[in-house]
């Protein structure tokens, strides 16, 4: 029987993403495989603030069969988290502790460790477990507090340098993610099937929609120009942000103050007829180091329904000929121009990554770290 635990940076929900799947690739290859799929905590602090009603973390269990096709062989768990770090230094060593605890309880006894989030280094010290470290983002060059930062530093230096192999999404970290450990790009994907089937429009989406789809984060989102394309686009089409939206209430209240419409997060099955109904679609990031680091799902899939793109001179969209970049008060200009393209469909983009393909060479480094 083969088992990893899986310290995820996002949860298992229906907002599918890299680490979900991977996982299904690796559950469909292997029919004897069993996940331990380790969600973000849940924290108490962090809810209140954000006038949240606190939630407890996941209890052991299953997904539920809507959750997945193997639901029956992957465990979610999370943790409840009270007080920030700096009250509660011990926190990270604990939270491995229970970690394995929660592994036992399964049934796993030499799992692989799949990390994603860095702080699953508390579990590879504490345990031993041969580590995979799938990089997707570079937190080092996110803004965070310095005490996090070196915390981070500290986490990545063990997984760059103990793990059986370091796996990275983007050609920038696999030159700046260094260490003794044996590394290699596996890119993101695209499920071309799911994304070009054709669907129905949604009833919420606007009918003349400019359209982002993807978390909104303050890391990635350039809020003053999604906001100032918005006001100069006003009255011709709406600015349309459909995802997750960990923005802070001040970015919130400034994207609705200038006609942005938040749709919030959609199923994963859903989002195909949003894009392929949108009449722009958009990537408004930052450009930073931090945005340099990633291989951004949203492009595969934008490129798959054949919309046309204006995006931020970032990595990936700038080296696509079917995207159109510009930044500043150009933004919004080339967003007009893209508005009247004709057609439903501009170009087919003919050589993009798959999630099978990509997901099989995980499946092989898990293969690999475990032998």
């Amino acid at each position: 029987m083969t088992e990893a635990v899986v310290v995820s940076l996002e949860p298992w929900d229906d907002v599918w993403r890299r680490n979900q799947h991977f996982a299904t690739v690796a559950l469909q290859r292997d029919p004897q495989l069993r996940l331990l799929f380790v969600e973000p905590d849940h924290d108490v602090l962090h809810d209140l603030v954000r006038r949240h009603r606190p939630r407890p973390g996941h209890r052991l269990s299953n997904l539920g069969p809507g959750e997945s096709r193997y639901a029956d062989r992957v465990w979610r768990w999370s943790a409840t988290k009270f007080l920030p770090r700096r009250l509660d230094p011990t926190y990270d060593a604990r939270w491995a502790c229970h970690v394995q605890r929660a592994a036992a309880r399964i049934g796993f006894t030499h799992p692989v460790l799949w990390v994603n989030d860095p702080r699953g280094a508390s579990v590879a010290r504490r345990t031993g477990w041969p580590s995979v470290y799938d990089i997707t983002d570079d937190w080092l060059a996110a803004q965070r507090t310095p005490a996090e930062h070196a915390r981070l530093v500290a986490d990545e230096d063990y997984l760059l340098n103990r793990s059986a192999q370091v796996t990275v999404c983007s050609p920038d970290l696999l030159g700046t993610k260094t260490g003794s450990s044996p590394r290699s790009l596996i890119t993101n994907g695209v499920d071309l099937d799911h994304w070009r089937t054709p669907r129905d429009r949604p009833t919420d989406l606007p009918d003349v929609a400019v359209l982002y789809v993807g978390t909104l984060h303050e890391d990635r989102l350039d809020v003053p120009l999604v906001a100032a394309t918005a006001t100069a686009l006003a009255g011709s089409t709406t600015v349309t942000l459909l995802g997750p939206n960990a923005l802070t209430p001040q970015s919130t209240s400034t994207l609705r103050d200038a006609g942005v419409v938040l749709l919030g997060a959609r199923p994963y099955a859903q989002l195909p007829g949003y894009v392929q109904h949108a009449s722009v679609l958009i990537a408004p990031h930052l450009v930073n180091a931090f945005t340099e680091s990633l291989d951004p799902i949203k492009l595969y899939e934008y490129l798959a329904v054949g919309r046309p793109i204006v995006s931020t001179p970032i990595a990936g969209f700038r080296d696509r000929p079917e995207v159109t970049v510009a930044q500043g008060p150009d933004f919004a200009d080339a967003v007009r121009t893209a508005l009247t393209a004709s057609g439903h469909s501009a170009y087919v983009a003919d050589d993009l990554p798959t999630w099978q393909s990509q997901g099989a060479r995980f499946a092989e480094a898990l293969d690999d770290a475990r032998s």
